[in-house]
């Protein structure tokens, strides 16, 4: 099954992504163990917007190509309380989302070339089910 990581620290119970391997980001925190944790599959949609431009580097895309505009989504992860960004799955746009939406992550893949394959998460609304 399908995970992002992250880090708990055992003093505070903070979690952070992406991980945090050097000390704890909670500014109240006096420090503990960092360990590393998979997060909530789901969560609820926080905040949302599209891209409608061509990232520059180190984002990659073939500039032979016409750009496709793709949805970015902020969120809420269920468990953690922390808001993860990331990308709709392909063929979701901003029109078929809104804030508070149930979405659960997958992976996705950003771009492949004849050397490699560059992979990263998406979220996909959950669907529905009557």
């Amino acid at each position: 099954m399908f995970r992002l990581l992250g880090t708990r620290c055992s003093a505070c119970g903070s979690f952070f992504f992406p991980r945090e391997d050097t000390h704890c980001r909670n500014p109240w925190c006096q420090g503990g163990e960092l360990t590393e944790v998979p997060l909530s599959r789901r969560g609820r949609i926080w905040s949302y917007t599209d891209s409608r431009y061509r990232p520059p580097s180190p984002y990659v895309s073939d500039p032979e190509l016409p750009w496709e505009p793709y949805a970015l989504i902020a969120v809420e992860l269920e468990s953690e309380r922390i808001v993860v960004l990331g990308q709709a799955v392909p063929g979701v746009t901003v029109a078929g989302l809104a804030v508070g939406m149930e979405v659960e992550v997958v992976p996705g893949v950003l771009h492949t070339d004849a050397e490699a394959t560059w992979t990263i998460w998406n979220w996909r609304p959950v669907e529905v089910t009557a």
